[in-house]
């Protein structure tokens, strides 16, 4: 089949590289001509492992190409995909200038049939008005061409993208055309051969979907986070509280790992767009409001325990290790750990950070600062530390050299924002360790 995706970033490039990798035709169309020329060029501007690999063999095979040419993407695919970003407006609503830009340019130039489909996660209503800019751009051409509208939300991880899309959990398709239903099927049926899991629904039930999804994992973590807290309080662990609770199968284990606080490019931006959906239509959200309350002040924890734990920090170097979200993804909007340097230079500290990929992000954002050091290695990060902040959960800080942090650092100090580390031991080893919701209170 013949695709067009309109954006390539994250969703784009990773439904793109997917699609193409099952035989379809795929053609990217970006307003971005660096990046664009990078693609051409075979460099993958975005950390996903297996992404460059996919987008390479489907490059050379001749089925996936990358253009800035608009009028080339619309002639060219019979689904026209829109991935543009959504980035939230002061009042935290999703923008939705790019995506009905796009879907006015689709009307200016489609000739023939299409599927148009938003893949960008949007607001409920925003298909309609998707389906109005393109009837507007046909009309302004006194032009009659057929077009069915979806909402196909993705559900894709970052560090684990490519096996979400190859192997699907579910594909929610929201559309009130029998006809583009049936294509959509089509189109996945090489993602879904093995067992059925697309859902098909009307468009909004499917735009609030996506929304559910994410709000309600996020309602998971910030809840997690409030019992660490309590946990603390209490003289509790919450790491024994969390397999008690993960072994209800009502609840399971997923997403209820106490930590600094959930970031990224999804969860903070959905559940505040939810939220101003909500207010929208008159309705109170207050767990969604608590959700991002709790979640904040989470990214403040890590901070405050090394505050308490020094006093004054004028004068003080913090190790950070894990500087991305997430593992396995460059990422850092929303990360916890712009929050935890920013409020350690506000105090006057110092900052030696190592992450295995988001270094060149750090630096895009922050720029060269002489309260920064971005180190090439774990290790050399410990150098001229008093303290050791663990924010990423990264694999290799799982088993790291203890005897030599211990050694490396001006005071044996470590401050575990994803509790990698077993209190006791780190205790008997000589350590002041403080992770979240295991052992006393120090704030």
């Amino acid at each position: 089949m013949r695709i067009t995706i309109f954006g390539s970033g994250y969703v784009g490039l990773v439904t793109g590289a997917c699609m193409a990798d099952a035989g379809n035709d795929v053609l990217c169309v970006d307003v971005d001509e660096r990046k664009t020329a990078m693609l051409q060029r075979g460099e993958v501007p975005i950390h996903e492992p297996g992404l460059d690999t996919l987008i390479k063999r489907s490059a050379d095979a001749g089925r996936l190409h990358f253009t800035t040419n608009a009028k080339e993407g619309v002639d060219h695919g019979l689904f026209q995909l829109i991935a543009v970003g959504t980035p939230p407006d002061e009042d935290g609503s999703a923008d939705l200038r790019y995506v009905l830009a796009v879907a006015r340019t689709i009307g200016e130039h489609m000739n023939d049939y299409k599927v148009v489909v938003t893949k960008s996660t949007v607001p409920v209503g925003t298909a309609d008005k998707v389906r109005a800019a393109v009837r507007e751009s046909l009309q302004k051409r006194r032009a009659s061409v057929e077009f069915d509208i979806a909402s196909n939300p993705e559900f894709l991880k970052e560090g684990a993208a490519i096996g979400d899309f190859m192997k699907p959990d579910r594909v929610v398709v929201g559309t009130d055309s029998p006809r583009a239903a049936e294509l959509l099927r089509a189109l996945y049926e090489p993602f879904t051969r093995n067992h059925d899991r697309m859902i098909v629904m009307d468009v909004r039930s499917a735009e609030l979907t996506k929304y559910a999804a994410n709000a309600m994992l996020a309602t998971k973590i910030s809840f997690m986070n409030e019992l660490a807290n309590l946990a603390e309080r209490f003289g509790a662990d919450i790491e024994s509280v969390r397999v008690g609770l993960g072994s209800d199968p009502r609840i399971g284990y997923a997403f209820i790992y106490p930590g600094a606080g959930y970031g990224g490019s999804c969860f903070p931006k959905d559940v505040q767009a939810l939220q101003r959906s909500a207010q929208d239509v008159g309705y109170d959200a207050s767990i969604l409001a608590a959700v991002e309350s709790v979640n904040n002040r989470q990214k403040q924890v890590l901070f405050n325990k090394i505050k308490a734990h020094f006093g004054d920090l004028r004068g003080k170097t913090v190790a950070i290790w894990g500087l991305a979200f997430k593992p396995n993804t460059d990422d850092m909007r929303e990360a916890a750990s712009r929050v935890l340097m920013e409020s350690l230079w506000s105090a006057g500290a110092k900052v030696r950070a190592y992450d295995p990929v988001a270094m060149p992000e750090c630096l895009r954002i922050y720029g060269q600062r002489a309260d920064l050091m971005l180190c090439k290695t774990s290790p050399e990060a410990l150098q001229g530390a008093d303290a050791l902040a663990i924010v990423t959960e990264w694999r290799e800080f799982r088993s790291p050299d203890f005897d030599h942090i211990k050694a490396t650092l001006r005071s044996p100090a470590i401050f575990d924002g994803r509790n990698l580390y077993d209190p006791e031991h780190m205790r008997k080893a000589g350590f002041d360790y403080y992770a979240i919701g295991r052992g006393k209170l120090l704030e």
